[in-house]
């Protein structure tokens, strides 16, 4: 082995008889913590490289038993730098993949929009991206920016970025997949005799028949008016009925509710 070239288990921190499985592990630690792009230590990017190329060897059966068995008069190992073993001739090695997420409102999963994403960079410059997010996007769901990961070396291309979408809190509408349920406010008279009122939506508003004798916590079902779904059908809404009593009465309205106290027999403990 050449002076100065670590050995490829030491870089790890794995034993000679460490499976693929460890391996993996120790890798992922490790690139989480040295990546260029989230890390400020010292010399992080030169050890995400040594880290990669290690990985590289250990990863690839072929290349571990080479290396084990001593072929190193073909093949040389040194951070960063992969080697043909068909002609000994230096090949780029790509850059790893990058994670980030993104976090959008209910709106914006909606009808889509471009957002300004800042992300750490190396030696503590921030990197700003202008990213398209498409309608209909779910939470977990990965947005894949070609390029912008960890550069290649040896003028091997970038790794990619991904944005791992975050659906925020919305004060009105709750989320699940791609149905979405929101509140929908009514007076007494309005849930007793039924009535036809708007729901504001993103994408517009809506028109909500609600049937007589509606009740607080019923939830009437819209095909269709969930979030959009580019390869298939759109989720459900979900309205779900409050019925809110005027906090002050006038007189006339205490009138109305003391003749109807006398004249209903409904009693709301025995429903």
């Amino acid at each position: 082995m050449a002076v100065g070239v670590r050995d490829p288990y030491e870089v790890l921190g794995v034993a000679r008889g460490a499976g693929r499985d460890e391996i993996q592990r120790a890798y992922r630690r490790l690139a989480r913590r040295y990546h260029p792009d989230v890390s400020a230590e010292p010399g992080a990017e030169e050890r995400f490289k040594e880290i990669t190329a290690a990985y590289r060897v250990l990863a690839d059966p072929k290349r571990r038993r080479e290396y084990d068995a001593g072929r190193r008069s073909h093949q040389r190992y040194h951070g960063g730098i992969d080697i043909d073993l068909s002609g000994g001739l230096f090949r780029g090695a790509r850059g790893a993949d990058a994670r980030a997420e993104l976090t959008i409102g209910v709106e914006t999963a909606y009808t889509g929009g471009r957002r300004r994403v800042t992300l750490p960079g190396p030696a503590g410059r921030p990197r700003q991206y202008d990213v398209d997010v498409p309608p209909g996007v779910v939470e977990g769901e990965r947005l894949r920016l070609p390029g912008q990961g960890a550069p290649g070396t040896r003028g091997g291309p970038s790794g990619d970025l991904f944005l791992v979408v975050r659906l925020a809190p919305h004060p009105r509408f709750k989320v699940s997949g791609r149905d979405v349920m929101v509140e929908v406010p009514l007076s007494p008279w309005e849930a007793a005799l039924g009535a036809v009122v708007p729901v504001g939506l993103p994408t517009g508003p809506l028109r909500l028949d609600v049937p007589a004798g509606s009740s607080s916590g019923r939830r009437l079902r819209l095909r269709g008016q969930g979030l959009p779904n580019p390869h298939g059908p759109a989720g459900d809404l979900f309205a779900e009925i409050r019925i809110v009593v005027p906090e002050r009465l006038t007189p006339g309205e205490r009138a109305l509710y003391r003749s109807l106290a006398r004249e209903s027999p409904f009693d709301a403990r025995l429903t």
